[in-house]
């Protein structure tokens, strides 16, 4: 078992707001979710969770969540600097309202732009998020896509992972994230990371033991610096997503300390 370095981060937390009845569509795929969301979760309760897990670090992540989850983020980030920061999810079906807010974003301090097909029922590729690519790359803001199935009962088609590939390619500055683990099409995004030194890979909403063996083995290789995590809180805790991943089997502690921390650290802050 491996010991938790100092440094944690976790890459995706959400606040505590949620669109109707969030357990009712991905409740089948998180046992306890329903508990969590009827409980809620103040801010102070969140951080007295990132505490007793060692969390150092979230991104808070809005625009998805509900109405009112941006200032909530934002209020968070205020109050504790030091264990917050910002990512904001955009629909490019708003055309140049959406390329303005990205704008507004960055002002504002966040460090992620996310996009969800599952939300707009679009491919990476379509001619409607090329605008919003271009305005990260001249705001110096990574992006993150969500691949593979999606726990809502919606059309998977939208988060297939290969229509990133002609997005690498015509934005070649464009800092990617593949986001909630390309299931089925884990090979795809490996060979997407392999192919193209700008993607990433989180681990957000699959709880570590659940991890496809292919990530794992991509982690101790040749992507030992591309593979974060991420919890998708309250979807995991802390606690469950950390004590299955201390047991992963990691090379070593360098490794599991990257995955864990260091990666994550880098992508968003540069250190």
């Amino acid at each position: 078992m491996f010991t938790l370095p100092r440094g944690v981060v976790d890459a995706w937390i959400n606040p505590n707001i949620f669109p109707p009845d969030p357990a009712k569509d991905v409740g089948y795929l998180f046992p306890g979710l329903a508990e969590r969301l009827t409980r809620g979760t103040s801010l102070e309760q969140l951080v007295d969770e990132m505490d007793a897990a060692g969390v150092a670090k979230g991104i808070l992540c809005s625009g998805y969540s509900g109405d009112g989850d941006r200032e909530w983020n934002t209020a968070a980030r205020d109050k504790f600097p030091d264990r917050f920061a910002l990512s904001h999810v955009v629909d490019p079906r708003e055309g140049i309202k959406s390329v303005r807010l990205v704008e507004d974003l960055a002002r504002d301090g966040h460090v992620l732009i996310r996009v969800l097909g599952l939300q707009t029922r679009l491919y990476y590729n379509d001619a409607a998020l090329y605008p919003i690519y271009a305005k990260c790359i001249e705001l110096g803001l990574p992006v993150g896509l969500n691949v593979g199935f999606p726990g809502p009962q919606v059309p998977s088609k939208y988060q297939d992972p290969l229509p990133i590939d002609d997005v690498a390619e015509f934005f070649p500055e464009l800092r990617i994230v593949l986001q909630h683990g390309g299931e089925p099409w884990v090979d795809t995004c490996i060979k997407l990371m392999v192919k193209w030194p700008n993607i990433s890979y989180m681990t957000s909403a699959i709880a570590p033991k659940h991890l496809p063996q292919q990530v794992i083995h991509y982690a101790n290789t040749r992507g030992t610096d591309r593979v974060m995590w991420a919890s998708d809180y309250p979807l995991l805790t802390h606690e469950r997503c950390l004590r299955e991943a201390r047991d992963l089997p990691f090379r070593s502690q360098e490794h599991f300390d990257k995955f864990v921390a260091h990666n994550a650290q880098h992508f968003f802050f540069g250190s």
